[in-house]
């Protein structure tokens, strides 16, 4: 197995993205999950242009890919991300939150904006 090896400003910059807790945890969910930015604002209590912003910051890096449906945009994990090896090793440390979307379903407020 060919061990990829990831050059210090590099991890840097995903720890410095990962090391805000509501980038971490919009990782997390994107890893098993596509979302939209109101789930997110639903799930963090937080104002649309913020969640945006954080959003933004991601996607600036290449760690989260956005599709457009209609007027909708929706985040998933890059998986392409040239260092997405680091960053699976850092999500597989962290507690599942998938919980946190299934609590918006059960609301019904999951993908309120389609």
């Amino acid at each position: 197995m060919l061990k990829t090896v990831v050059e210090m400003d590099k991890a840097a910059t995903v720890f410095k993205l990962l090391g805000d807790k509501t980038r971490l945890m919009m990782v997390k969910l994107l890893e098993n999950n596509t979302c939209c930015v109101c789930e997110f604002v639903e799930i963090f209590q937080a104002s649309q242009p913020s969640i945006s912003q954080h959003l933004r910051k991601l996607k600036d890096a290449g760690i989260v890919t956005e599709e457009r449906k209609g007027q909708w945009i929706f985040y998933s994990l890059n998986q392409n991300y040239d260092h997405f090896g680091l960053i699976e090793k850092v999500l597989q440390q962290l507690p599942n939150q998938d919980h946190k979307l299934k609590e918006l379903e059960e609301g019904g407020t999951r993908i309120t904006c389609c």
